[in-house]
């Protein structure tokens, strides 16, 4: 139903609901001013009364309505179209006033609000919101062009406008449900009234001070017990459709408009709860989550819509989080740590008017809220004076009080009553919710007009200065608080980022503000586990500042802040973490560092946080101590563990500590890569050590032991050569000899003895990759045993050698070049080496030799192919080569020399030059080759992972891997990485390639 107008009774002369120019606003621009008045004289010749086109004729003419209509004409495409549109409804007001015309106004929508459900549809009911709602926009911007009004009227009458829409809106829904027998309304006639449902004014509208062009922040709430809902759906599934149906009913742009832009954001967690919520599901959330940014939000609250009692009932129950009698001492300081997570200055500070933001930027009106509430917040629980939702009626009280200083309420009251008239005149230009000043010169002249000024120098100059006075207050807040050391503001409460600390985001090195705004504010709404307790947000928020800078320096603070993230959300719980950090603020520059640059080492750490409190031990970042040294202190953590159990978790504890003291090492390049390989690995020798006898002790009780035998366990593979990465898993053979005529173990359940070590093995196997709290040991492979998957798990030292004599391929006798006894019986890891000996230093046929390794290399070629040149393992001339190279060089020439067996292929090099089967250079060239792959390898482990990809790799990765590989930059390293390659593909054609092509003929093998 459109709203009425009523036509305008004929006058010679206008007369006016105003008097006095002093307040009009200026002409400005007069070509627009002129261009406005041609469109108004072609549309009053459309009117159908000759006394309303009479009328509309006199008031170019008129000192006042002249002045005004012009004005109006030249600065605001916005009311313009408003007048434009509906001239029988301006010149009303000219004549009544804007207080009868809101009447008026108000009561032709309370009509609407009175009809049944079935005599309008939506359709209708949004066209006459739209239309009430231009109006309104008109007959309130003219009341405060005018002067008529003060700011408290204007606000009010917005916000009263705003609410009488939500309250006809939601009655009309409500009609709807109960038409469609979904809902059942105790009080059909008057369907508010005890309806089970409320909706919460929050922000501006809640304190009745919204501004021209506001959104409206509410928070819809219901109780499940007071609705008789009988539909499909449950309760709250219809409430949230209730909901949606409202947004809908009051933001869809149409033909005419929109009614309001609606936030739902102040909700609780808006990101997880959903649109509507129960009353029990709010207090839950603010009794247990709810932070104090909320309890500052919510001294603006109050029900606007529907059940008002319900709503009244909410927050007195509510009151008690808002208003605390006591606050404890955490609660202050997140007080005060958000406060001096804004850069404030006082004095002598510069601010750029052109697109300053006069709301959010430095000295607006959000600084003046805020040097409200926090006060409030503080002092408020003890004084209920102190209460008032009304920003300029709480400076008031403040300085009753004794709060802020004297004189602060009515300059602080000033520059709020100017700044919002400087908002409403921003947003009447263009009815854009924007808080933003102009950049150009004509953009300020606009707006100075619109505020009455005839010099825009005057003008600014009076913005600046109340600019100047809120900040010279407001940086008052912070003088006794120690700074956090933030550049700049850094806000994340609310439900929109402040560009200011959008800009301090960006000095610090952000490329995605509203990314990282949206993180952090998540972490505010409880999002992980880790920051659902109060205390742990606060200490989050006081580490903030730190924490954003830290991460800032890395070099991708986007990416590292979201691995940080991933980080959170694994942990159980933050206080820990957080207090760590508080009390030793260097392991922020240590985690932000693993975060940006070594996302593999991040993984580890998020699986287990507990090692960051390992850095704190005063020899982290010494060289790790010796093979026997790591040895003792492992046995003695054992020694306290009360039961099998503790065994398993102390020691993947105590390992994991000292593979992450390596892996920080590796990434600070604190170590050179050989030696922290060697450290790996001696890690791992020393926790399969200390194993051994606690698995055999724990076996023993169910089947005893066998008298005078022994198992011994050999390391192959990068465990044998002491040349672990962070990632190695281990290759593992069981050997175990027994003397001849025992049958069975001694225990309860007697074994025999090749069952016995099958399972002792198979219990060591278990120890060493069951996962438990304190995470997994190693990944173990089996497939260098003898026979591979088909064999058995434990072999007798007869039957090792037997098969290694008789069965066993060329492969496998390269992999024992780099096996060695790791633990078990020492009597037997000295049998089994000297067997070693003998099986590598058989005499072979050089051509069947050569043959079998060139054959093994090509297949492994063939199924592992090298994706770009960081892959160093598969690359060609790259590790594969360099170890088929030393294994094919140490089996060759064993029989004679059996110096040259080593398990590492640097050292088998040197060696192999030192019999002269290996020329000087090549062997120094190999040396070098193989420091370098394995320095690539090593660091791309901890950082990268198992897979590089240098177009996603950060520069700060980048230029990180080339310094741990000792080359200036990441482009030199990759040059040389490939003449590396290409130098040692070509010494691998030529001493086994070629060769084996000429032993095929000479075999009479074909070479496919």
């Amino acid at each position: 139903m459109p709203v009425k107008s009523r036509p305008v009774k004929s006058r010679k002369k206008a007369a006016l609901f105003f008097s006095t120019p002093e307040s009009l606003p200026t002409i400005g621009d007069a070509e627009r001013a002129s261009a406005g008045l041609q469109h108004w004289n072609e549309q009053i010749a459309k009117l159908e009364d000759l006394s309303e086109i009479e009328f509309a004729r006199s008031l170019p003419d008129d000192p006042l309505a002249g002045r005004l209509l012009k004005a109006i004409f030249a600065n605001s495409p916005f009311l313009s179209q408003c007048i434009l549109r509906d001239i029988a409804f301006f010149l009303q007001l000219l004549r009544d006033g804007p207080n009868e015309g809101l009447r008026e106004l108000t009561a032709d929508l309370q009509a609407l609000e009175a009809l049944e459900a079935d005599d309008t549809d939506r359709r209708t009911l949004m066209q006459a919101l739209r239309s009430a709602r231009r109006r309104a926009a008109l007959l309130i911007a003219l009341a405060d062009l005018t002067g008529t009004w003060s700011l408290e009227q204007v606000t009010g009458a917005l916000t009263r406008f705003a609410a009488l829409t939500l309250s006809i809106s939601l009655s009309h829904l409500l009609r709807q449900a109960m038409a469609r027998d979904e809902l059942v309304l105790r009080q059909p006639d008057r369907p508010l009234e005890d309806c089970g449902v409320v909706i919460l004014a929050m922000g501006k509208l809640g304190a009745g001070e919204l501004n021209y062009s506001s959104d409206i922040d509410i928070i819809v709430l219901f109780d499940p017990a007071r609705i008789d809902y009988r539909g499909r759906r449950s309760t709250q599934e219809a409430m949230v459709r209730l909901t949606r149906d409202l947004v809908t009913l009051l933001e869809e742009r149409t033909g005419d408009g929109y009614v309001f832009r609606v936030d739902l954001r102040l909700r609780p967690d808006p990101a997880a709860m959903p649109l509507a919520l129960s009353i029990d599901a709010a207090l839950t959330y603010y009794e247990s989550m709810g932070q104090n940014w909320e309890r500052a939000a919510m001294i603006k609250a109050r029900p606007v819509a529907g059940d008002l009692a319900l709503g009244e009932a909410f927050l007195r129950e509510l009151a008690p989080f808002v208003w605390r009698k006591n606050l404890d001492f955490w609660a202050i300081q997140d007080i005060h740590s958000i406060k001096r997570q804004i850069n404030v200055h006082k004095g002598g500070t510069e601010v750029a008017l052109p697109g300053h933001n006069i709301k959010l930027g430095r000295g607006g009106i959000r600084e003046i809220e805020f040097f409200a509430q926090t006060q409030q917040l503080i002092y408020g629980g003890r004084d209920p004076s102190l209460r008032s939702p009304r920003t300029t009626d709480a400076l008031a009280a403040l300085e009753k009080a004794g709060r802020i200083n004297p004189g602060a309420a009515e300059k602080l009251t000033e520059a709020y009553q100017f700044l919002r008239r400087l908002e409403h005149r921003l947003q009447m230009i263009e009815d854009q919710q924007t808080h933003v000043l102009p950049e150009d010169e004509e953009g300020f002249a606009t707006l100075a007009a619109l505020m009455g000024e005839d010099s825009e120098v005057l003008f600014c100059a009076h913005v600046l200065r109340q600019l100047r006075r809120v900040e010279s207050y407001y940086a008052e807040l912070f003088e006794e608080a120690p700074s956090l050391s933030a550049p700049g503001n850094l806000v994340f409460t609310g439900g929109e980022a402040e560009p200011a600390t959008l800009e301090t985001l960006q000095q610090l090195g952000f490329a995605d503000g509203q990314l990282v705004f949206s993180l952090v504010r998540g972490w505010h709404h409880s999002r992980h586990r880790a920051t659902r307790s109060t205390r742990a947000r606060e200490l989050l928020t006081e580490l903030m500042p730190a924490l954003l800078q830290a991460l800032g320096h890395t070099p991708t603070p986007d990416a590292a802040l979201v691995k940080f993230d991933e980080f959170l959300s694994g942990l159980p719980a933050g206080v820990q973490l957080f207090s760590l950090l508080h009390a030793n603020p260097g392991l922020l520059d240590l985690l932000a560092e693993i975060m940006g640059t070594a996302p593999a080492l991040a993984d580890h750490l998020s699986r287990n946080p507990g090692l960051l409190d390992a850095v704190l031990s005063a020899d982290f970042h010494a060289y790790p101590p010796s093979r026997a040294v790591m040895g003792e202190d492992l046995r003695e953590r054992l020694a306290r563990a009360r039961d099998f159990q503790d065994v398993l978790d102390l020691s993947r504890r105590w390992t994991n500590d000292r593979k992450f003291q390596v892996g920080v090492q590796i990434l600070r390049h604190t170590n050179s890569l050989a030696e922290t390989s060697g450290a790996l690995s001696d890690i791992a020798d020393t926790v399969i050590a200390a194993l051994y006898d606690p698995v055999l002790e724990e076996f023993a009780g169910s089947h005893g032991r066998l008298p005078g035998a022994e198992l011994a366990i050999l390391g192959l593979g990068k465990l044998g050569s002491g040349e672990m990465t962070v990632s190695s898993d281990l290759d593992l053979i069981f050997i175990y000899d027994c003397d001849d005529g025992v049958e069975a173990s001694d225990g309860p359940k007697p074994l025999a003895p090749s069952h016995y070590f099958a399972r002792l093995s198979q219990r060591l196997i278990n120890a060493l990759t069951a996962p438990t709290a304190e995470g997994r040991l190693y990944e173990i492979d089996m497939r260098l045993r003898p026979s591979g998957q088909a064999g058995p798990i434990a072999i007798p030292l007869s039957g090792f050698r037997r098969y290694q004599e008789e069965e066993a391929w060329t492969w496998e006798h390269m992999a024992l070049t780099r096996a060695r006894a790791i633990a078990g019986g020492p009597a037997l890891a000295l049998r089994i080496e000297a067997a070693l000996n003998e099986i590598l230093c058989q005499e072979r046929d050089p051509d069947r030799l050569l043959v079998n390794v060139a054959d093994m290399r090509r297949r492994i070629d063939q199924e592992f192919t090298a994706r770009s040149p960081w892959d160093v393992k598969h690359l060609r001339g790259g590790l594969v080569d360099l170890e088929f190279l030393a294994q094919y060089l140490q089996l060759r020439h064993a029989h004679d020399h059996p110096e040259v067996l080593a398990v590492r292929a640097d050292l088998a090099f040197a060696r192999l030059a030192g019999a002269g089967v290996l020329g000087t250079a090549s062997a120094q060239q190999l040396v070098d080759a193989i420091t370098l792959v394995r320095a690539v390898q090593g660091f791309l482990r901890v950082t990268a992972g198992a897979h590089f990809d240098e177009a996603d790799a950060t520069e700060g990765l980048k230029a990180s891997l080339a310094r741990a590989a000792g080359c200036a930059d990441f482009a030199a390293l990759k040059d040389r990485l490939l003449a590396t390659a290409q130098g040692v593909l070509e010494v691998y054609e030529h001493m086994i390639e070629t060769p084996a092509a000429e032993a095929r003929e000479r075999l009479g093998e074909d070479a496919g």
